[in-house]
């Protein structure tokens, strides 16, 4: 068995005829903080108005619980089925701010030079708050949308407010937010998320 005497064979390390010499390596964008502050802040502040239109289209679409009065004292009994809306208002209050949410991150992603981590918590928030505000106005406006007036009678039947039992319908909003927002981050794929308009 005979030996090699020439060296180890070793891939070459001569560029190619096509290849192009790296002078300067690219540097990775990093996150920008400071100069996303002040959009940020106006960014959450914008969505916190958005409580006043989101209130109010609740307040007229939730459906009413219809209830009859049987007993002189004001005792309510819910007519067959009407008690479901307690629900309904819920999950029409829930499709709204998922529905917001979702507008809001594709809003958000639309400034482009402010695409990042900053803006997208700002819009979270942004949105967590108005849900927030939105349940505290909608059930009072619905409250004076759906008075009575004046003492129903025995054996009548009564339009009862929309009402929210439960907080956890504000989580709806911010993932929406999330869920488009990242969804966009995802499809674009580039390390500065295309900030630079170049």
């Amino acid at each position: 068995m005979s030996e090699s005497s020439g060296p180890a064979h070793r891939p070459s390390a001569v560029a190619g005829p096509w290849s192009v010499p790296v002078l300067v390596r690219e540097r990775r964008p990093r996150v920008v903080v400071k100069a996303d502050l002040l959009p940020a802040v106006s960014v959450l502040g914008t969505l916190s108005l958005l409580s006043f239109p989101l209130a109010f289209a609740w307040s007229r679409l939730a459906p009413p619980e219809r209830v009859r009065i049987v007993a002189a004292d004001g005792t309510q009994s819910p007519l067959e089925l009407e008690s479901w809306h307690r629900f309904d208002d819920l999950a029409v209050f829930g499709l709204m701010t998922l529905g917001l949410g979702i507008v809001v991150g594709i809003v958000s992603w639309l400034l482009r030079e402010r695409r990042g981590p900053v803006v997208l918590v700002a819009a979270v928030l942004g949105v967590a708050l108005a849900s927030a505000l939105a349940m505290l106005l909608g059930v009072g406006w619905a409250n004076s949308h759906y008075t009575i007036a004046s003492a129903p009678a025995l054996g009548s039947v009564v339009e009862l407010a929309p009402r929210l039992e439960s907080w956890w319908v504000l989580l709806t909003g911010p993932l929406g937010v999330t869920i488009s927002y990242s969804l966009l981050v995802t499809w674009n794929g580039r390390d500065d998320l295309g900030r630079r308009l170049g």
